[in-house]
């Protein structure tokens, strides 16, 4: 199979020069929604095909990887963890915080976000109250156990809110909270503000 770019020229099979937006969302490490993003707003260059669909040039991305870092990142940004198990918001948080210079990693659950800190601490952790297993409070004590209280700023967000919650994130260490549902953006802005890039 060979492939063609817009202007006829060939590339082996084995090594496209064209990917398609999943492909180029896996060879940045980032989400689809990421890619397509930087692509409307200018920053990565996208060929549509007769059918609509975004192709990618493989030495496109290599120079968007050089100007940026991995992942489409600014070197020096800001890293966040967020921990929830809801893969659609940790998504679309993900993909808001990259397009503002922020390098994000994501957890499913607090065992997973535990492993992440292991490897590396990040800047700020938004955390999820409620997860199944262990929950957001559990994860926030065993964040202080070993780092220390305060040491890693931590935002905390949960869908079942009463006038304590806020009260309790505090009493507990954490930097602020945010009742759910709320409109993701919100956590976004929070996160800003907590975390300047």
């Amino acid at each position: 199979m060979v492939n063609r770019d817009p202007i006829g020229r060939r590339a082996p099979a084995s090594e496209p020069d064209w990917l398609t937006l999943g492909q180029a969302a896996k060879y940045l490490g980032v989400a689809q929604s990421t890619i397509r993003k930087w692509s409307d707003q200018g920053r990565l260059a996208a060929f549509y095909t007769p059918g609509g669909h975004r192709r990618y040039r493989r030495s496109d991305l290599d120079r968007f990887l050089e100007r940026s870092g991995p992942a489409g990142r600014v070197r020096e940004g800001p890293v966040v963890l967020i921990v929830d198990d809801d893969p659609g918001l940790r998504a679309f948080v993900r993909s808001q915080l990259e397009l503002e210079g922020y390098a994000v990693r994501e957890a499913g659950n607090a065992d997973e976000g535990l492993a992440a800190l292991e490897q590396a601490p990040p800047d700020l952790i938004l955390l999820d109250v409620m997860m199944p297993q262990v929950d957001g409070w559990e994860m926030l004590r065993r964040v202080h156990e070993r780092h220390g209280v305060g040491a890693i700023p931590v935002l905390m967000f949960s869908g079942k809110i009463d006038a304590s919650s806020a009260h309790e994130a505090s009493s507990r260490g954490a930097q602020g909270f945010l009742g759910k549902p709320f409109d993701p953006q919100q956590l976004i802005e929070s996160a800003k503000q907590m975390l300047p890039t």
